[in-house]
Order: C-alpha cells, then sequence, then structure tokens
C-alpha cells in the first residue's frame, strides 16, 4: 500500500473525521454516542429483568400447582418478590378482608374485588416489567433525524469551504461530506437496536400479561370455590 492510500486512509477514519468536525457536528455525534450506549444499557437492563422475572414467576406457580390449596401456597410466600407472587398476595389480602365481613358477606361483591385486586396488580408488574422502554421508542425514532441534522449542517459547511476556497474539487469537500455521512451513521446505529429491542420487549410484556392473566383466572376459579364453602 503507497504512503498516499495509507494517509488517505487515516484521513478518513472515524476518530480523524470527528476530530476535524466542527463543534456543532462533535456534539450531534456524542449525544448520539451517548444515546447508544444508555440504549444498550436498557437492553441488558430489560434482558435480565424479564429472565428473572419469568424465572421467579416460574417456581412460585410450580409451587402453587403443587400446593393443596391456596393457604398451603402462601406458606411459599416468604420475601418472594416475583411477579406471580405480587398476584397472589394481592389476591389472598383482598380475600382475607373480604371473609371477615361475615356473616354480612356479599359474596358476589367479593369476587369482584378480588378481580379487581388482580387487574390492579397486573397493571401495575407490566408498569414495572415495561419501565424505560419508552426511552428506547424514543432513540428509535429520533436518533436518526438527529443524524440528519449533523449530515446537513455538515454538507452546508462543505459548501461553505467551496465558496472560501473557490475551488469546486472534490478534495475540498470529501472531509465535510464524510463528517456529516458519520453523523447520520452513528445516529442509524443508535437507532436501529433501540428499534428491535423495543418491539422484541414489546412483545415480552404482552406475553408476560397473558401470563400473568392466565394465573390471575386461575387464583379467582380458586378463590371463588373458597367463598362457595363459607
Amino acid at each position: 500500500m503507497s504512503i498516499t492510500a495509507e494517509s488517505a486512509i487515516t484521513a478518513f477514519s472515524p476518530v480523524t473525521l470527528f476530530l476535524q468536525a466542527d463543534f456543532v457536528v462533535k456534539a450531534i455525534m456524542l449525544g448520539l454516542i451517548a444515546a447508544s450506549i444508555w440504549t444498550w444499557a436498557i437492553i441488558v437492563a430489560q434482558m435480565l429483568k424479564h429472565r428473572r422475572a419469568n424465572a421467579e414467576s416460574d417456581f412460585f406457580e410450580e409451587a402453587v400447582a403443587e400446593a393443596q390449596n391456596l393457604g398451603d401456597a402462601g406458606k411459599h410466600l416468604g420475601k418472594d418478590k416475583s411477579p406471580s407472587a405480587t398476584l397472589f398476595r394481592a389476591a389472598m389480602t383482598e380475600w382475607s378482608r373480604s371473609v371477615r365481613t361475615k356473616p354480612a358477606l356479599d359474596k358476589d361483591a367479593a369476587r369482584e374485588r378480588i378481580a379487581d385486586a388482580l387487574d390492579g396488580a397486573i397493571e401495575s408488574e407490566i408498569d414495572k416489567l415495561s419501565e424505560r422502554l419508552n426511552y428506547l421508542a424514543t432513540i428509535g425514532s429520533i436518533a436518526p433525524f438527529v443524524g440528519l441534522l449533523g449530515t446537513v449542517w455538515g454538507i452546508m459547511r462543505s459548501f461553505t469551504s467551496i465558496a472560501a476556497s473557490q475551488n469546486t474539487s472534490l478534495s475540498v469537500v470529501a472531509p465535510g461530506i464524510a463528517e456529516a455521512l458519520m453523523a447520520t451513521a452513528i445516529g442509524l446505529f443508535a437507532a436501529i437496536p433501540a428499534v428491535i429491542a423495543y418491539n422484541r420487549f414489546g412483545h415480552t410484556v404482552s406475553r408476560f400479561e397473558a401470563r400473568l392473566g392466565r394465573f390471575a383466572r386461575h387464583l379467582r376459579s380458586n378463590l371463588s370455590r373458597d367463598l362457595d364453602t363459607i
């Protein structure tokens, strides 16, 4: 490789292009790089959170399925903070409050209150599981436009260089255009994983919500039968 070719490659390396960029383009690049790092931090955190929620809920739901009754299942609660355990705790708390009203117990009203408690618990757990997904949506939708802003600014700067130097040679405008295009590339680098992760986690959250719904129906059925025996 000739010295000229090596110099050209060095001149158009990402680091060199960043250092040669003006303040506005540098600020845009740094912001997009920070957004990309934040995106991956959210992705890793969400992966761990979803995996833990599924594993802990599996363990608790198996314990409930193996128990002779819901009272025995409550022994497995302890300090369990899984979403399924939270649903169980909400249902049993409302059931206990309702049963205390004997002999004036309205069983239909008790069933409705238990259902409301379970629905509220599901919404709360889904909110926790969906936390920060809105950041992924924001980064995925805005990052390409921020990168495009850097591109437009860099191209404007290149045309300014042409006007100032009175030289239309490609060597005059190439660095500025390369800087501009790199801003767009960084924007896409931040946006693409964010969009993919947002869609994927959105699907995972929907599946987990359906799972909690099934478990809630199981709890309602069992508690309804218990109310019939009172």
